[in-house]
């Protein structure tokens, strides 16, 4: 048995309940915890983190990082979940849950400059830092010991110290020997958490767990698995691997392979962003077109805020959309010029939605995102439509109003009718 102190970084043989070295409680015991090299590093409520980071005021109040009355919860802090409110959740229904919450409309490019230098501090551990999003990532540290003078996991303790210390966020680690097991880690112990999930250890421990643990299977496809009689993940390990693929296609192999916890998936660092978007789940399913390109239109802000923060415009832009019976429909269009503006995103988008939706089929989901980047350089002039360097110019003054004077300084007539009816 081998343990590490996340506090003062000492390494030692042995379970111990407190750290012989500091006398902290913050220790980690695990017989393979010196052998394991595949971490998943997942910050904590990071939007709202950064948030309280920025405003001390704000430390020990609920918090929820979103849109307005009729917008979604983009993301909360901790003690807004003990109320039960989550992402994605509609605004009126979260403050219904707790009325006491502050407020804050989402600031990528702050998040985006603590991501930066949050990914700076995985780069200098491992060449192979693969991110997923903005806050997280997998790394293999495999072969850094004789590197950094200390296993992975102290390496991965180490960086936790220093993000908290010099970002002013907390992470959660997941230390195993693949990505699954790793990223089914780092969900143990938030926030501030580290923990080890080692191969030998995954089908006991998966076992008992509902099939609604596994990530990637939603509250819908639960239902489904559950409708089907796989209710526990045991289930799915005694199940057939041809019944699941008969009933599920490909994602009936990734469920039997998740069960018994097995991933042979590498850590690729070339797997960097290859496109910008933003979507969201509806609580209730709809088919109303005005309702969709109202959920448009605040995702084509959200992304285009994205491609902005980051530097980059996209060629393609694809619009998602997943029917109540979970069948997914993705369009794609390529665009004159690449573009990072909001008002070209969903200019683009909305006629791929309106051949879609004819009011016969319910959506619960839609999104859209930007493809093709590349580093953004300046406006480019289309010629077949001239009026788009016109447009630019608008969308990019009110770019600096917004970040002058507050999110709402300036908004467009769509916006301006839909918090109207907001009010109303």
């Amino acid at each position: 048995m081998a343990s590490l102190c996340r506090d003062c970084l000492t390494v030692k043989t042995g379970d111990f309940d407190r750290c012989p070295a500091c006398g902290r409680l913050r220790v980690v015991s695990h017989p393979a915890l010196l052998s394991l090299s595949i971490a998943h590093v997942d910050c904590d409520a990071f939007y709202a983190a950064v948030e309280k980071r920025d405003n001390p005021a704000l430390r020990d109040k609920p918090l929820i990082v979103g849109g307005g009355t009729r917008g979604v919860v983009t993301t909360c802090c901790y003690m807004a979940r003990l109320y039960g409110v989550r992402s994605a959740m509609p605004m009126f229904k979260a403050l219904k849950l707790c009325p006491g919450a502050v407020v804050v409309p989402p600031d990528f490019r702050k998040y985006h400059e603590a991501g930066r230098a949050i990914r700076a501090r995985m780069d200098a551990l491992t060449p192979l830092v693969q991110p997923v999003s903005i806050d997280e990532a997998y790394l293999d540290l495999a072969g850094t010991e004789r590197l950094h003078g200390v296993p992975p996991a102290a390496s991965l303790a180490r960086l936790a110290l220093d993000v908290e210390a010099q970002v002013g966020v907390t992470v959660s680690v997941g230390l195993s020997a693949n990505k699954f097991l790793a990223k089914t880690a780092s969900e143990l112990d938030k926030p501030r958490g580290f923990a080890v999930l080692a191969p030998e250890d995954a089908e006991a421990f998966l076992a008992d767990q509902p099939v609604s643990f596994l990530h990637g299977v939603g509250p819908k496809f639960a239902e489904s698995l559950n409708r089907d009689g796989f209710h526990t993940v045991a289930d799915l390990q005694r199940a057939d691997l041809k019944d699941l693929i008969r009933r599920y296609g490909e994602t009936g192999e990734w469920l039997k392979k998740c069960a018994h916890g097995r991933d042979n998936r590498k850590v690729s660092p070339h797997d960097d962003r290859k496109s910008v978007s933003s979507e969201t789940t509806f609580f209730e399913d709809t088919a109303d077109l005005a309702v969709l390109e109202d959920h448009l239109w605040r995702l084509s802000v959200k992304t285009a805020d994205r491609a902005k923060a980051e530097g980059v415009v996209g060629i393609v832009v694809t619009l998602k959309l997943k029917t109540a019976d979970f069948k997914p429909v993705t369009r794609r269009l390529s665009l004159h010029a690449p573009t990072q503006l909001a008002q070209e995103v969903f200019r683009t988008a909305r006629p791929l939605l309106a051949k879609e939706v004819t009011g016969r089929v319910r959506y619960r989901l839609i999104g859209v995102g930007l493809s093709g980047l590349s580093p953004h350089h300046a406006d480019s002039v289309d010629l077949i439509d001239p009026k788009v360097a016109k447009r630019a110019a608008a969308e990019r003054a009110s770019d600096k109003a917004r970040a002058k004077f507050g999110r709402n300084a300036v908004i467009t007539g769509r916006a301006a009718r839909m918090a109207k009816k907001d009010e109303g």
